[in-house]
């Protein structure tokens, strides 16, 4: 049997953010989705999470959304405190200290532990851990912790992230639908809808397990004001409930609806 994972990112980011996710779950075919420890929205979604066991929660170890856990870093925030912005990673700006990642993502994993969630695998906000070398610290904690993790690298046969158990293709609703971020909201839900089947099909034909990455939302103050990708989180929440897409997974052959834990041969 072939496994199939919708992951929700964001998970905490906000009310609204939460509450697009779990109904993504509870009504759509969302099985998993990665929490934000340092986010104003990360309370409200252990609470979800804890009445909702279903639905699996990984940790979505942020370096460039909000403010550290950990006071006293020299090298990860911007004169305010807050994380740099995503485009400092694109730049030639100054060197991190992998000692002082290490602690903060640790600090953020610890954290969801403590609240009484056990994750089912480590993601990052951005794609961070792939950017100035942090793979070998992602690596590492995902060691430690035995968690399984995403496949940031898209495509991977054997399994396996420099030996950390992970899926074998991501598919993101965006990349390869022919649609970004300025999209119409008329236009965004049919693209994403059409090619999203067709790349998860086409996947399919060579791999066991794949990931579809989403990023379900209702709106609130804190989507709108703070993330670039806002109205069309609520076309996202459609496509992941909607009769088509459930009526697309339910005719793949041979796949079935899956999250990390329930994947005993990520464990």
């Amino acid at each position: 049997m072939k496994h199939l994972i919708f992951n929700a990112d964001d998970f905490g980011y906000s009310y609204g953010v939460n509450y697009g996710i779990l109904e993504s779950h509870l009504r759509g075919v969302l099985t998993s989705t990665t929490l934000m420890a340092g986010m104003p929205g990360f309370d409200h979604a252990v609470a979800l999470a804890k009445a909702h066991p279903s639905l699996g929660v990984g940790v979505h170890l942020t370096l460039t959304c909000g403010r550290p856990l950990l006071p006293g870093h020299r090298t990860l925030t911007e004169p305010n405190g807050d994380f740099h912005p995503l485009a400092f990673y694109h730049s030639e700006a100054q060197p991190l200290d992998s000692g002082e990642v290490y602690r903060e993502w640790k600090a953020q994993i610890d954290k969801v532990i403590a609240a009484g969630i056990q994750p089912t695998h480590l993601d990052s906000h951005h794609h961070v851990h792939t950017f100035r070398g942090l793979e070998a610290v992602f690596v590492r904690l995902a060691r430690e912790y035995r968690l399984p993790v995403r496949n940031s690298r898209r495509d991977c046969a054997d399994d396996q992230v420099q030996g950390v158990p992970c899926p074998n293709y991501l598919v993101d609703f965006i990349e390869g639908s022919g649609v970004h971020f300025h999209t119409p909201l008329a236009e965004y839900a049919p693209a994403v809808e059409e090619n999203m089947h067709r790349i998860v099909q086409d996947a399919f034909e060579r791999f066991d397990c794949v990931e579809v990455m989403c990023h379900p939302a209702y709106l609130d103050t804190a989507v709108m004001l703070h993330s670039s990708f806002n109205l069309h989180r609520m076309c996202e929440v459609d496509l992941l409930t909607s009769p088509a897409t459930k009526a697309f997974v339910e005719q793949l052959e041979d796949v079935s609806l899956a999250n990390y834990h329930t994947l005993e041969v990520r464990k």
